[in-house]
């Protein structure tokens, strides 16, 4: 071959390289770009996931200083000026629609709450997911209370309880059962005492959920610090004590009578297991029998409870 020919060769062949290279890199980066999109939604899930947990582990940390059990509610210097406050996702805390106390004053001090009538035993909920930060008994107030801290900054407190079913530090979701209705504390009858705040301040319950129509009032809720009094005085005058100013003791006799029958087949309650209990001294108590309780908690006749144990009974 001759040496011009050769060297025609020689440059075809490097030509040919220097062509493929760019095509070659070109290939990688298209096969390589489906794969960078998944990593990306990888690692966007992860860090979604992260944060889902961080939220949990210390709800609206944005809005409070520190995690601290050692009070019910005091106002924190980080009050916005206006906060929105996500609704969605919600659980009315009881199925009860009868409101028996408005927020506002009352016997001489400020009612900072909403009292929904419940009977002793009756399933409460938790409002919206969350972490529960005080678990306490308050002989001279709330009786047996939560404080439950969410996301959507909003803490909520459940008062008056006869029992409670979960533990401070603990993460709940919406709709877990938290406690059980009673009438302990400061308390002249069986009800839930319901309060939601912001930071510590008291907002009227009543703005967020409609206990009638067992709904939230809308999917979000505007706080404006300079008009929420006047917003809180203005929505109790809205509120319907069951269609009747007041309730007086005769009819309200009369109801739970009525009401308490009725309930005993449709509302699910539950009964946390003490020291020393069986099925049958459970059951003797609330009025079932054994098989029901094995039928509902899906045990045995024969199987022993343990204290701290909750137990569906209806």
């Amino acid at each position: 071959m001759k040496l011009k020919e050769i060297y025609t060769l020689l440059i075809l062949n490097i030509l040919l390289i220097l062509v493929a290279v760019p095509v070659s890199a070109q290939d990688l980066l298209a096969r390589q770009a489906p794969i960078d999109r998944r990593m990306r939604a990888v690692d966007t899930l992860a860090l979604k996931t992260v944060i889902e947990k961080e939220s949990l582990e210390n709800p609206a940390s944005q809005l409070y200083e520190d995690w601290d059990n050692t009070y019910a509610h005091k106002q924190t210097d980080l009050l916005p000026d206006s906060f929105r406050i996500n609704l969605k996702h919600f659980c009315m805390p009881t199925t009860s629609r009868v409101i028996t106390s408005k927020m506002g004053p009352r016997w001489g001090r400020v009612h900072k709450g909403l009292d929904v009538k419940v009977y002793i035993g009756d399933t409460i909920r938790a409002a919206f997911s969350g972490k529960v930060r005080i678990k306490r008994y308050e002989a001279r107030g709330y009786g047996k209370f939560l404080v439950i801290r969410h996301p959507n900054g909003l803490e909520t407190i459940y008062g008056h309880m006869s029992d409670w079913l979960v533990d401070e530090n603990e993460t709940v979701k919406a709709g877990q059962p938290i406690g059980l209705g009673g009438n302990t504390g400061r308390s002249t009858g069986s009800h839930l005492h319901f309060e939601t705040r912001l930071c510590g301040v008291a907002l009227n319950p009543a703005l967020l959920f409609d206990f009638v129509n067992q709904d939230v009032t809308a999917d979000y809720y505007m706080f404006r610090k300079s008009d929420y009094e006047t917003e809180s005085v203005a929505i109790n005058k809205t509120i319907q004590l069951d269609g009747a100013p007041e309730i007086t003791e005769d009819a309200e006799e009369k109801r739970e009578i009525a009401e308490s029958e009725v309930r005993k087949y449709t509302e699910t309650r539950y009964h946390k297991v003490s020291a020393g209990e069986t099925l049958y001294s459970i059951a003797k108590r609330r009025g079932v029998t054994v098989d029901q309780l094995c039928k509902l908690n899906h045990l045995t006749r024969d199987i022993k409870v343990r204290p701290g144990q909750i137990l569906r009974y209806s």
